[in-house]
């Protein structure tokens, strides 16, 4: 798709044209997939040269009279640039993205309409989407969902001239209720404008329908970018239970402190950092295993499995989201996932106790955590990331290289990517009672610490029994800056 977008690009003709732009005079070029202008010394003086990727930095264009509008990317922290990038998906610093208009005013009406007429061509060729289907969490992010879409994505989306349908969430699961049912002929993609939760609802509510091999295919995102690409589906089986994870799964030391530290959150962004520092001086090690099956280079580490049990049942259910819905309690056509015979692979394991037990299928964790260094979107593969003995002092060292992926270089981390994964998690080191927690995209699947209560959501998981992790390659797709 991309050589063909570059074959377009390439083939049509180059504009090159007298112009001004921001009052200066310049010679403006539309060559291939880039607007540039550099300073003549004509008339106003003074001007400075610039150049916009078409595919990553313009949104869209409008003529008016003379006059060329160009609708850009610009950030909060850099606003008055012309041409600012958008920020990369899944890393990096996370800025605020906002339209922005740069004037290009041509020597005639007619050469602004041909130029117009040239970028929405070229603009056309890049595959964006032209319809989009848009679920909005009223009550995600700090400042409102609802708020966010307003100021933030509403904007770029009018700017990029895509049709759309907003639909806000009203209870938990609804999100997955909406993918279960949508008809989804009616749209090029559908946007989450929300946390990590409702995602994974939409991806468990398209593979809960019966056509779910061409419904996992509706590339979902935040923020479209005109690029797509392939994103890792994870199934997360116990017994007859199971449910799709896109993200990551963790147990032990960050699933501890990412759902512990609610509690704080009146603290704001602050409280991580501070019950971070808690749970390193009183620090907790499981007991446990983990076994996997080794992606090609780590079929050294840990200890040969000679023999494994299947980890789960016949007639498991597909989602484990949809055993608390009367909705889907019937479907039968639902997609089951990935498939992998135990037996035919080569099992290797990993004893505790540990500290932490973190599994992605994306780099980042957050905008200032990077997870897995080395994961790519769509390689069919999860990475996993271990702690195991660890003196306090190097852990709180730890916890600032996350920022750049660093830790993983530690003695102390054992760091290495599985086609497949299974944890037997443990009680607490010094407990008989007290187990962990296992988080999965920011949801508990699973807690053996006693602290359930007859208020609290049940878990979708119990603590103790195996859980298995599979990851069907590039089964969904995901809006991507290049």
């Amino acid at each position: 798709m991309a050589e063909e977008q570059s074959k377009a690009q390439a083939g049509a003709k180059a504009l090159s044209e007298p112009v001004r732009v921001g009052g200066s005079a310049a010679e403006a070029t539309l060559s291939g997939g880039e607007l540039a202008w550099r300073p003549t010394g004509g008339g106003g003086g003074g001007g400075e040269a610039g150049r916009m990727e078409l595919e990553s930095e313009v949104l869209g264009v409008r003529v008016d009279g003379r006059a060329l509008r160009v609708a850009t990317f610009a950030r909060g922290d850099d606003a008055a640039a012309a041409a600012a990038r958008p920020a990369t998906c899944g890393g990096g610093e996370r800025r605020r993205e906002r339209e922005r208009e740069v004037v290009v005013e041509m020597e005639s009406e007619e050469a602004a309409a041909a130029w117009g007429d040239a970028m929405r061509d070229r603009l056309a060729s890049l595959g964006r989407p032209k319809r989009l289907f848009i679920i909005v969490n009223p009550y995600g992010g700090k400042r409102g969902g609802r708020k966010i879409f307003q100021t933030e994505v509403l904007p770029l989306i009018e700017a990029a001239g895509i049709l759309y349908t907003m639909q806000e969430t009203k209870h938990r699961l609804h999100a997955q209720e909406i993918a279960h049912s949508l008809d989804l002929r009616k749209y090029d993609g559908i946007v989450c404008v929300s946390g990590d939760g409702v995602l994974v609802e939409v991806v468990n509510g398209l593979l809960q329908r019966e056509d779910w091999n061409t419904a996992i295919k509706i590339p979902l995102g935040i923020i479209p970018a005109g690029h797509k690409r392939p994103l890792d589906v994870t199934s997360v089986v116990q017994g007859k239970t199971r449910f799709f994870s896109v993200l990551m799964l963790t147990w032990g030391l960050v699933a501890d402190i990412d759902i512990e530290s609610e509690k704080y959150r009146w603290m704001g962004s602050a409280r991580l950092d501070f019950y971070s520092l808690l749970r390193v001086v009183s620090l907790r090690r499981y007991n446990g295993r983990v076994l996997f099956v080794p992606a090609p280079g780590y079929e050294g580490l840990g200890d040969l499995v000679e023999q494994i049990s299947s980890c789960k049942s016949n007639g498991a259910s597909t989602g484990v989201q949809e055993d608390r819905s009367n909705d889907f309690n019937d479907e039968t056509c639902a997609y089951a996932g990935p498939s992998i015979d135990e037996a035919d692979h080569e099992w290797r394991s990993l004893d505790g106790p540990f500290v932490s037990v973190w599994v992605s299928g994306v780099p980042f964790a957050s905008e200032n955590v990077m997870t897995a260094p080395e994961a790519k979107f769509g390689d069919g593969y999860l990475d996993v990331a271990i702690i195991k003995d660890c003196p306090r002092s190097a852990l709180a060292g730890l916890m600032f290289q996350m920022k750049d992926g660093s830790y993983v270089k530690s003695p102390y981390v054992e760091y290495f990517k599985v086609k497949a994964l299974r944890i037997e998690p443990g009680m607490r080191v010094g407990s008989t009672t007290k187990g962990g927690i296992i988080d999965s995209d920011g949801e508990v699947i699973a807690r053996g610490d006693g602290s359930h209560t007859g208020d609290e959501i049940e878990h979708l998981m119990a603590y103790g029994p195996p859980i298995q992790l599979t990851v069907d390659q590039g089964l969904a797709t995901i809006f991507s800056p290049r």
